[in-house]
């Protein structure tokens, strides 16, 4: 048959024929299992894609290995130098220039302060801005301006911070070197942080809460307050004390508003100066003996405490809400 297009394969006994294996007009397929060529080909691909499976597996957990050994020969460095010096006399000891009398009780006093302040002032009106931009701000063009602009916040380095901080609150406001100055440019830090980390929250709250609550005649005020929140609260709590966390470690933005590094004295009042355990840590780091080196290892050593206390607060209110639901 001419023509090219539908041709069919004819068998021994005729065009209706059904073909048989081995006959010359029986339609052949290549790269089969049986096709040793083919075969050959396949089996060899499969083995470079383990091997390069099995490379990338080796060169993450040497990566793992390496960054856990570098943090685990810090630590022992710390603990080696600093843990002596952990005593009762270094807690409640201020800064002296002899180190055999120096302690941490101021900057430890001004980082609680900074601490409470800093949650008190930030997480309230973090969360109520991620409601307004997830459960009320209308779609558009200004809404993504606004979200956008927090995610870029989110990851402005701290000194710019400390540098507003300054100018807005030291300066223009006429607060000072106070405290209150210090908890406010930490605030405004961690804000875009825990915003962020809100709007995640409130965002993984089913659809279908809310429609049912509507349903049953609830406001919007009521859905967000009754349903929404309650569900979103673990994520919340867990954002805002990691965000928390990252402001205690914070020391450029101290050092911006002028933070002491040597005070007598622990603060009274939110008007009254401060120091706070990082900004002692580079005070006396930056000195020559080897005595005062030692005590900003015991300083940093207090200070992981407090950040690894936090941040194990947060994975335990995680794995609670895990549990509940």
């Amino acid at each position: 048959m001419r023509g090219g297009r539908g041709v069919t394969p004819v068998g021994p006994g005729g065009p209706g024929s059904p073909t048989v294996p081995g006959d010359p007009g029986a339609p052949r397929r290549s790269g089969g299992a049986g096709d040793g060529l083919g075969g050959l080909g396949w089996g060899g691909r499969s083995r470079r894609r383990l091997a390069k499976g099995r490379a990338f597996e080796v060169a993450a957990l040497l990566a793992t290995l390496l960054g856990v050994a570098a943090l685990a020969a810090l630590l022992g460095d710390l603990l080696l130098d600093g843990v002596r010096h952990l005593s009762s006399h270094f807690f409640t000891s201020f800064a002296s220039r002899f180190p055999e009398r120096a302690g941490i009780r101021a900057p430890l006093v001004g980082t609680l302060w900074l601490m409470g302040l800093t949650a008190m002032l930030a997480i309230p009106v973090s969360v109520g801005a991620a409601v307004f931009l997830e459960e009320y701000a209308p779609s558009g063009w200004f809404a993504r301006a606004i979200r956008t602009n927090i995610a870029t916040l989110a990851g402005v380095p701290s000194i710019v911070y400390g540098i507003l901080g300054l100018a807005l609150f030291v300066r223009a406001l006429g607060l000072g070197r106070s405290v209150i100055s210090g908890a406010l440019t930490l605030s405004i830090l961690v804000m875009p942080i825990i915003i962020l980390a809100a709007q995640e929250a409130i965002r993984a709250v089913p659809r279908g809460v809310r429609e049912a609550a509507y349903a049953l005649g609830a406001t919007r005020w009521q859905v967000v307050w009754h349903q929404v929140l309650p569900l979103a609260f673990p994520g919340i709590l867990s954002g805002a004390i990691l965000a928390v966390s990252r402001a205690v470690g914070e020391t450029a933005p101290l050092i911006m508003i002028g933070a002491m590094s040597f005070i007598a004295f622990t603060p009274g009042s939110l008007g009254d100066p401060f120091t706070a355990l990082p900004i002692q840590i580079f005070h006396w780091a930056s000195r020559p003996q080897e005595e005062f080196q030692a005590l900003a290892a015991a300083a940093i050593l207090v200070l992981l405490a407090l950040v690894l206390g936090m941040n194990g607060l947060a994975a335990i209110v995680r794995h609670r809400a895990r549990q509940g639901e």
